[in-house]
């Protein structure tokens, strides 16, 4: 007589061969989203490296890429867990000899309709952040890239008052942890002694993250630190912002080149004042 063990049904040896290949394909799936994710994830401070590199004043997010990223790893990380319980599930039904439901494959169509939608969605930020850098205002790019004025000195129009630009100019400070050490009124210290002037206030504003590295760097910059910008209304009503040009003080202090950026963001604050 036959033991119960050698007559229960089992599938056949290339039905095991071929969950297995489809296991480890599976593995592979989820190992290259989780590899890929990595990579998406670390797209965005690549794309800030270039910002830095190519000088490119003013500081735009890319913190977007980081949880595209994320999605992708831990998508990779349930398909190798989903993969590796529906292989045990497929063994116990070859062990029973019960066939293999003829159905499409669910983790599948799943994982190709995040895949679609992600990209969807990463074509569409990387579309955005590209119009985005595209409408912003030339000026701020043409200014550094603009020859060096003879004083060192870039001047921009205000759309703004005085009193307005430099609210604005004290809120960017302020939303950035940027110390601002004084205020200097000009056309009120004159109005005390009986002068008259143009509305003229002037800003000096820094930070010492940014500003000791430059000191240590070169130390004659300590005489043009902290930052300053100067907002003053002329004769005919025109309200400017001044500030000296970080390629000015580049040159003159022989700043190293990865340190311009620590005295760049004056034209940010002074562009986005007056803008």
């Amino acid at each position: 007589m036959e033991s119960p063990t050698a007559s229960t049904p089992r599938g056949a040896l290339s039905d095991y061969l071929a969950a297995e290949r489809t296991q480890l394909a599976w593995i592979r799936t989820g190992l290259a989203l989780m590899g890929f994710g990595f990579v998406v994830a670390r797209f965005g401070l690549f794309l800030q490296e270039i910002q830095f590199a190519e000088q490119v004043p003013g500081e735009r997010s890319y913190g977007l890429s980081l949880w595209f990223g994320t999605a992708l790893i831990v998508v990779g990380v349930v398909v190798n867990l989903v993969s590796g319980w529906q292989h045990a599930r497929l063994i116990h039904e070859l062990d029973r000899g019960q066939a293999a439901p003829r159905r499409p494959s669910t983790p599948a169509v799943a994982v190709a309709v995040f895949l679609a939608v992600v990209g969807l969605a990463m074509a569409i930020y990387l579309v955005s952040v590209r119009s985005s850098e595209s409408s912003t205002p030339h000026s701020s790019k043409e200014s550094s890239m603009a020859p060096i004025p003879s004083n060192g000195i870039i001047t921009r129009p205000s759309n703004h008052s005085v009193d307005e630009t430099v609210a604005r100019l004290e809120a960017l400070l302020q939303g950035k942890g940027v110390t601002l050490f004084a205020l200097v009124d000009h056309s009120g210290e004159a109005a005390k002694v009986g002068l008259t002037m143009p509305p003229t206030k002037l800003l000096i504003f820094g930070n010492p993250r940014g500003g000791t590295p430059l000191m240590l760097a070169a130390p004659s910059i300590a005489i043009d630190l902290p930052l300053k910008v100067l907002i003053a209304e002329d004769a005919q009503g025109t309200v400017s912002v001044s500030y000296n040009s970080p390629v000015y003080l580049q040159q003159r202090h022989g700043l190293p080149k990865e340190l311009l950026q620590n005295v760049a963001v004056v034209e940010t604050f002074a562009a986005k004042a007056a803008e």
